[in-house]
């Protein structure tokens, strides 16, 4: 395990006085590795686990050849150019077995969705397109092309092929692939663990008085949800006050619990905080300016305990930072810890409504609205005031605008990037 010394020396340019959005995200892949343990689940457990193993097709999807339509399956050897077809209905194929009869020249077999599709047929015509008369069907002229509404054996998955592979998060598609398989369990990764707590004498907890110069602690219920959302077993600590025993006794149950631990307040640089002091006493940790808007200051490294030892992330302590942060940089190291095989959530682009001034040298994430324009474009305007404490702006957005490092001022009708809400939080 290289000690956090060991990574920066491998990072060209690092500062952790100025470091870049990238350049954290960076050391970050460095710093975690994927969860080992793993356990096997059914099918309804599986929803949002990560697969521990390649999961091979026992079968093949589908099992035959068959009817993607109801209509009439033929041999589309006898279609002509510019001639309508007639042909004779010897039979009917329903889905669920197959048809036993046999076909020759100039015939067909009326078929159902689903259907195995009879020897030496290869193309079917939808009902509502033909014109019955009697046992006879015509079809149009220029209709159809040869093979036309068939499903082909195998053409979803092949047996003896991979049909997900290991680190795939089992999305509610994933899951009812498996089922088409036949396959009613799986062997996923174990939940990651992850312990939380808020740091602060100033933090009030739920059912607390108001009091002077106190405020309620909502980043312990938006990380909750963030942690949730992620799939990972979620260890809640409360509130740790600015005392260093029970800061100490809080690290140290952490890290024998949990494979994560996130904290919020306490890692301004240079700000005198039991926190840092605790972090620097019990484990390897580093402390970091990043050149971003807003969730300047944080705190990275390990905390060992008992021969255990926790990645920690220490938070700013203002609510929106504490969002950004985590979505930015804490959100892509866990799920690599939790082995996902995973790229990062694409970034939309939308024009903006507005002038948005920014300076180049610091990445900025601004809330923002994104809409549909009358033309079917993306637009997106900020929600107004960008204050990290203002965690409103996280409700009434849907989205972060995120204007890179090198980037400068925006004008009205420029594009930017979008980092949209949905499925991440």
């Amino acid at each position: 395990m290289k000690t956090l010394e060991q990574i920066a020396a491998e990072l060209q340019g690092y500062d952790p006085q100025a470091l870049s959005a990238d350049g954290v995200n960076e050391f970050l892949a460095r710093l975690v590795s994927p969860v080992t343990e793993t356990e096997t689940v059914g099918i309804f457990e599986a929803l949002d686990r990560v697969l521990a193993q390649d999961v091979i097709s026992p079968i093949s999807v589908p099992p035959h050849d068959n009817s993607a339509m109801d209509g009439f399956a033929f041999d589309s050897a006898q279609l002509r150019p510019d001639a309508p077809l007639t042909l004779k209905v010897v039979g009917t194929a329903f889905a669920g077995k197959a048809w036993q009869g046999t076909v020759g020249a100039g015939e067909c077999v009326k078929i159902m969705t689903g259907a195995i599709m009879p020897a030496g047929l290869d193309t079917v015509v939808p009902q509502e397109f033909t014109t019955v008369s009697g046992d006879a069907v015509t079809l149009p002229a220029k209709l159809l092309q040869p093979g036309d509404n068939r499903r082909k054996l195998g053409e979803d998955l092949m047996a003896g092929r991979p049909a997900l592979q290991q680190g795939t998060r089992l999305s509610p598609a994933a899951c009812g692939l498996l089922a088409s398989l036949g396959i009613a369990s799986v062997p996923v990764a174990r939940r990651l663990k992850v312990a939380y707590f808020s740091t602060g004498d100033e933090i009030l907890s739920l059912g607390e008085p108001p009091r002077e110069g106190a405020v309620y602690d909502s980043n312990r219920y938006t990380v909750f949800g963030l942690l949730t959302r992620l799939g990972c077993e979620v260890i809640d600590m409360g509130v740790v006050r600015d005392d260093p025993a029970l800061l100490e006794a809080a690290f140290t149950s952490a890290a024998r619990q949990a494979d994560a631990i996130i904290t919020s307040g306490g890692v301004s640089v240079g700000e005198a905080d039991y926190t840092k002091t605790m972090m620097k006493k019990l484990g390897d940790v580093a402390f970091w300016r990043i050149a971003m808007r807003p969730g300047r200051p944080m705190a990275v490294g390990r905390i060992a305990s008992e021969g255990r030892s926790a990645v920690l992330f220490g938070l700013p302590g203002n609510p929106v930072a504490v969002m950004v942060t985590f979505l930015a940089f804490v959100r892509p190291a866990l799920l690599r810890m939790m082995g996902r095989r995973t790229l990062p959530p694409p970034l939309l682009r939308a024009r903006s409504v507005e002038a948005i001034r920014k300076k180049p040298g610091r990445t900025e994430y601004q809330r923002g609205t994104v809409s549909t324009a009358p033309d079917g474009t993306l637009r997106v305007q900020t929600t107004g005031n960008q204050g990290s404490g203002v965690l409103s702006s996280m409700v009434q957005g849907n989205g972060l605008i995120v204007l890179h490092h090198a980037q400068g001022n925006v004008a009205a009708g420029d594009e930017v990037d979008v980092m949209m809400f949905d499925g991440v939080i």
